[in-house]
């Protein structure tokens, strides 16, 4: 199944093609997605990211996952988590939440097997 298009995004509201529900943080993979709440892990703008937020979009058989850390760039990313991803023989790119959309559905329309967590606000 294809990874599927971020057909919107502006301050808190991310809209993914195919998909009738809206998100503020989204998760993506060949074949769907879902909100990506933060209370299930624990996250938090900083340490930020960790490997338990990722681990349900790394099952879906990505090989390349993008990582977007808000409008501001507030949402770290630990180098620990890159490396958790890495270990995986998985590229990760980390982007400002507007150009990680643009280099994920870059990717999708390569036709790449691609995931993605995005942050729609700071």
């Amino acid at each position: 199944m294809p990874s599927p298009e971020i057909a919107s995004l502006s301050w808190g509201h991310m809209k993914v093609k195919g998909c009738s529900t809206s998100y503020k943080d989204c998760k993506v993979w060949p074949g769907g997605s879902r909100a990506w709440d933060w209370r299930e892990t624990g996250t938090d703008h900083y340490p930020g990211v960790q490997p338990a937020d990722l681990e349900d979009v790394l099952k879906k058989g990505v090989q390349t996952l993008v990582i977007g850390r808000g409008m501001n760039e507030a949402l770290q990313v630990p180098p620990s988590t890159l490396d958790y991803v890495k270990k995986q023989g998985i590229d990760v790119r980390v982007f400002q939440t507007e150009q990680a959309v643009k280099e994920y559905n870059a990717l999708v329309e390569q036709g790449a097997k691609v995931g993605g967590v995005f942050h729609s606000t700071c």
